[in-house]
């Protein structure tokens, strides 16, 4: 005997992280929690971003997008805050994060019973062809502005549907899909639906004098007030506060055209869109 003993064989290990998929739609994760936890911590969006870390940018993204698709409110624009205005979390983002870290252990116990359950002689293959399905099956849309509601109308055509989204009260979103997608996504009067546009569909516009709404044949119409404006080298992203400020809606202009309108912070202006531009999804 030489005294040395075999290396004892390790059992696979399964990891994965919590996306919660709810009536509001992929909007929870662990980056996205963290952030709040920092918003919470430190009552500042710009040294939340930091602690996380992630860009300024992709912090207000993030917040935008849970507010989007939330029922209420996460995050909110504090007035008066500690440096004369911040950012602060709801009742309800508190809530959620409180939900989202218990779902949390309840994960790893899960994956730990799963891993046991899966080793064997062939638990290496097992747990490698597990890992490729998770992976097919998770899916990201690149669509920059992603909104749930309420269905409140299908209005059927010969070969479309036009479909009435409820985002919040006064705030409605029209989309033009197939009958064959309606029935495919199982809408109904009552039921909830994801709705996703892409920012290069948005025309932006402002007013002319007297002239009010723009005349223009796009059927999503939504004047706002333009709360941030991101400048990259050749477009500009700009992002309009909706309706009662929770709900936002993004563009991607060139420079040219933020100036020709004048847009800056505080500006009012129309955002636009046409309803075949709108694409729609349920919860499976």
């Amino acid at each position: 005997m030489t005294g040395e003993t075999s290396p004892r064989k390790r059992r696979p290990a399964l990891t994965g992280a919590i996306r919660v998929d709810a009536r509001e739609g992929n909007f929870l994760g662990d980056t996205r929690i963290r952030l709040l936890e920092a918003i919470e911590r430190h009552g500042s969006i710009s040294q939340a971003a930091k602690a996380v870390p992630l860009s300024y940018k992709a912090a207000w993204d993030a917040v935008d997008a849970m507010n989007n698709l939330s029922p209420r409110p996460v995050v909110e624009r504090a007035a008066g805050g500690r440096n004369g205005g911040g950012t602060m979390l709801t009742d309800y983002g508190r809530r959620l994060i409180a939900f989202y870290r218990a779902l949390e252990a309840e994960h790893r116990l899960a994956l730990s019973r799963l891993a046991t359950q899966m080793h064997g002689n062939d638990g290496a293959a097992s747990m490698e062809e597990f890992r490729q399905l998770v992976r097919r099956m998770s899916m990201k849309i690149s669509a920059r502005n992603q909104f749930a509601g309420t269905v409140t109308a299908i209005k059927p055509g010969t070969v479309d549907c036009e479909v009435i989204l409820r985002l919040e009260d006064g705030l409605d979103l029209a989309a033009v899909i197939t009958r064959e997608s309606v029935e495919t996504l199982g809408l109904s009067i009552g039921g909830e639906a994801l709705a996703y546009v892409k920012s290069s569909s948005v025309l932006l516009a402002v007013e002319d004098g007297d002239e009010g709404a723009p005349v223009i044949s796009a059927r999503n119409r939504y004047e706002g007030t333009v709360s941030r404006i991101n400048a990259g080298p050749v477009n500009v992203e700009v992002t309009l506060a909706l309706g009662q400020g929770r709900h936002v809606l993004t563009a991607v202009i060139t420079h040219e055209s933020l100036d020709r309108l004048g847009l800056k912070v505080g500006s009012r202006a129309w955002a636009l869109f046409k309803a075949p531009s709108v694409f729609l999804a349920t919860a499976a």
